[in-house]
């Protein structure tokens, strides 16, 4: 990434770590500190598959202005988190032990968990290796039971976006991707999603800021073949309070999803984004007000 890029920018109020995983790699973690009085546990934000810290750039410092210190981190191969030399690395048993190993630095015993799509999923790990470590969880666009449809759409756009040699390429791009999950979205919402998700390398052209070896982890499911099981993580993280976020024309979390979710977690607390699909950004109202109500009802 340019220093242009990484320039900080008016409001950036966060503090910058670089903790080294068990494996040697710069994992880069955001601090953003409480604003007083402290009101609860941290919160850590997990991004998707393809994305980065940068996605909570605007949700990460209105959650500390509730008094809870907010972390948000690139997970390895995405952002300013170095890739992986082994691809084989890019898996969620990997990635919930790069966050054990993050707590452990920054000195968090527990925290509620905001993971969205993948995020969500590396949440559901922990509960295989630091279930004290959990407080409760905020799912974003993901349960025990994830639509084939979905995967096949992102197994097919995974690693293959190529570079771009403007802004509005990359804008242009990202729109073609996920136009149909925001029908809604006007040309300056485009911009700020391309300025998350892509980087400017040193031979000044534009590029999606993740390591395309991510794709090599990631199989779609064959044609009628169901999609992995999540029940038995799911029914581990049950243990702690639970709010789901759904988008509303999601192709990953479904209506049937959900009706799962409530079979193994009676007491889940669900919302539903409208005209959006796969995943809210969590900016919208009925996103972040959720996520205000449920955390003011969590340590």
């Amino acid at each position: 990434m340019s220093a242009a890029a990484q320039a900080r920018r008016p409001g950036d109020d966060f503090k910058d770590h670089r903790i080294k995983s068990a494996d040697g790699l710069s994992l880069y973690v955001r601090d953003y500190a409480p604003v007083a009085p402290e009101t609860g546990l941290p919160v850590f934000c997990l991004h998707g598959l393809t994305r980065n810290a940068a996605d909570f750039e605007l949700v990460a410092p209105r959650i500390a202005a509730l008094g809870r210190r907010t972390l948000a981190w690139d997970t390895r191969g995405r952002g300013r988190s170095d890739r992986d030399p082994e691809p084989a690395r890019y898996n969620g048993a990997i990635y919930a032990q790069d966050v054990i190993r993050v707590l452990d630095e920054l000195g968090v015993e527990r925290c509620v968990f905001l993971g969205t799509s993948m995020g969500a999923l590396i949440t559901m790990i922990l509960t295989t290796l630091a279930p004290q470590r959990i407080a409760a969880a905020i799912l974003n666009d993901l349960g025990p039971v994830i639509d084939p449809s979905g995967l096949a759409r992102i197994a097919g756009y995974v690693g293959k976006t190529g570079a771009v040699s403007s802004w509005e390429g990359a804008a242009a791009a990202v729109r073609a991707v996920n136009g149909d999950a925001f029908p809604d979205a006007d040309d300056a919402f485009w911009t700020r999603f391309a300025r998350r998700t892509f980087r400017e390398t040193d031979r000044g052209v534009l590029e999606p800021d993740y390591d395309p070896a991510i794709a090599n982890a990631l199989a779609a499911p064959g044609e009628g073949a169901p999609a992995p099981d999540l029940s038995p993580l799911f029914k581990a993280l049950a243990a702690a309070p639970i709010l789901v976020i759904r988008g509303a024309t999601s192709d990953i979390l479904s209506a049937e999803g959900v009706a799962a979710m409530r079979a193994l977690k009676s007491d889940v607390v669900v919302v539903e984004v409208p005209r959006i699909g796969h995943a809210p950004t969590l900016e919208e109202p009925e996103a972040f007000d959720a996520i205000v109500d449920f955390l003011a009802a969590v340590p």
